[in-house]
């Protein structure tokens, strides 16, 4: 079997030829297909932009809990998500986010944070869209917010980081559970575990590249070529062959993007 990988969540730099590059090396590596990840405004656009010129590049269009209060009009009111929905317009564009909740920086006000995450699961489910969640700290705020919002069809916790509770509590609400280069990091006892009980038709690997490269890669930039060894780091802690976790990733990131 020929081993193929989806990286379901990176950051491709702005540099169109730096992009270019690691696109390539990750196909050397077996990476076919790589989601690039909107942060706000203007990089969303960046990212519409280079899906739209890279080939096995697709791009998600949002605005993360740092920036929340960029879209939230002066004086307050709802925020302003008019801009992501003219570039979700674009036929690149796979879904909203990453978005969601994040109590560890508390860049934003919380309030804000709840607000324009709240908004942007109203945006995916307006534009019939998946959606792309970001949680730190915010466990039972998030869930609660999905709770009150509705959960998009399609909706996955990017850059897992919690335990087996909750993973169970994500996929109870039909949540899909993608794992970075964390999983390999000698402390991730409990991130292992959600691992290996995650159903194998809700999972997901990344790279989250720039940041969080994996063991044995710490202290340099990751890069999406690493899937591959973040993805042997789920099989292992599944007890399956790398070639089963590889084809049922691509798979699943096939279904849950409808790249077919």
């Amino acid at each position: 079997m020929t081993v193929r990988w989806t990286d379901n969540h990176c950051h491709l730099p702005d540099d169109l030829a730096a992009a270019e590059a690691l696109v390539a090396e990750g196909r050397e590596s077996g990476v076919t297909r790589f989601i690039d990840v909107g942060c706000d405004l203007p990089g969303s656009a960046a990212s519409a932009a280079r899906a739209s010129t890279i080939e096995g590049v697709w791009a998600t269009v949002g605005v993360h809990p740092h920036d929340a209060s960029t879209i939230v009009p002066d004086g307050g009111g709802p925020p302003d998500v008019v801009g992501l929905r003219q570039l979700a317009a674009n036929d690149r564009v796979v879904a909203i986010g990453e978005c969601g909740l994040d109590f560890h920086y508390d860049h934003s006000p919380r309030d804000q944070q709840r607000a324009v995450f709240a908004a942007q699961i109203g945006l995916a489910h307006e534009l019939d869209l998946p959606l792309v969640i970001h949680t730190r700290e915010a466990w039972d705020e998030t869930f609660a917010v999905l709770d009150s919002e509705g959960v998009p069809v399609h909706t996955v916790l990017h850059c897992f980081t919690g335990g087996p509770a909750e993973a169970e509590a994500g996929l109870a609400r039909g949540l899909h559970v993608s794992f970075s280069g964390i999983v390999t990091f000698p402390s991730a006892l409990e991130l292992r575990e959600a691992a290996a009980l995650c159903p194998l038709d809700r999972l997901l690997v990344e790279t989250d590249s720039p940041y969080l490269a994996p063991v044995p890669h710490r202290g340099r930039k990751n890069r999406p070529a690493l899937v591959a060894v973040v993805g042997a780091a789920v099989a292992e802690a599944r007890g399956e062959p790398v070639e089963t976790v590889a084809e049922a990733t691509w798979r699943n990131a096939e279904r849950f993007y409808r790249l077919a």
